[in-house]
């Protein structure tokens, strides 16, 4: 999969308004009430991950979770980032 251009990446962040980019990545803070529900949205993503075999760089914080997109394979962003941080975001 194609990097995506600076242009194509402002884009999609514009489809994707929760998400930031950070250098070669993008990023998503999340709170929830408790840590439970955090570790509940991690286990949500983790099963979505497994399932497009695109795995984001996950910190849980007491409650709240930090998300970093990339794909490694091409060393920045790529539409599958994007696909998955919608994906998220309908999780959240």
């Amino acid at each position: 999969m194609a990097l995506l251009s600076d242009e194509q990446i402002a884009q999609m962040l514009q489809k994707t308004p929760h998400w930031k980019r950070l250098g070669k990545e993008i990023t998503r803070t999340v709170n929830f009430n408790s840590f439970r529900e955090a570790v509940g949205f991690v286990v949500q993503v983790a099963l979505l991950a497994e399932k497009l075999n695109h795995h984001p760089y996950i910190a849980i914080h007491y409650k709240t979770v930090v998300l970093n997109l990339m794909t490694h394979s091409e060393g920045g962003l790529t539409e599958k980032d994007f696909d998955m941080a919608q994906q998220i975001d309908r999780i959240v």
